[in-house]
């Protein structure tokens, strides 16, 4: 593998020249130029895109160590927090948006509760003659009984 092609887990250049303005070590910055700001933000994605402890970092990286006492001081201080606040703008190209309209079967919405068919009320049918009831059988009730 060429030495300056870009692997697996390493920061595309797009990506850094995005993130270089926020980290420190830049020139006219007090304390010592990071010139090796690439390779320690290229350890810290290998570290959280792989899972693997510190101690596994790969040499191309740097001391492990080395690396982690950064990691370290950078999340004291809180300048991760600062970077992904500055690079949280939405990426347009990557918003995806769901117009799916889903359509259900008319069943599918539950059963209609049944009407209860009316019924009619007791004081309206004591002066009325049952309707179960033929009109031969009635005459020969009422004959009966006078």
């Amino acid at each position: 593998m060429a030495t300056n092609s870009k692997r697996r887990y390493e920061i595309s250049d797009e990506a850094y020249e995005r993130l270089q303005p926020l980290l420190s070590g830049k020139p006219g910055d007090p304390g010592r130029n990071a010139e090796d700001n690439r390779r320690f933000i290229n350890a810290v994605l290998w570290i959280a895109r792989t899972g693997a402890p510190w101690e596994d970092l790969p040499e191309r990286y740097g001391k492990a160590n080395t690396a982690f006492q950064r990691f370290n001081r950078w999340a004291k201080k809180g300048r991760w927090q600062a970077i992904f606040e500055a690079l949280q703008q939405p990426d347009l190209e990557w918003i995806m948006l769901d117009t799916t309209v889903v359509r259900a079967h008319q069943h599918a919405a539950g059963q209609k509760k049944a009407q209860p068919k009316p019924r009619r009320s007791d004081a309206h049918e004591a002066g009325s003659r049952p309707r179960s009831t033929p009109p031969s059988m009635l005459w020969a009730t009422h004959s009966g009984s006078s």
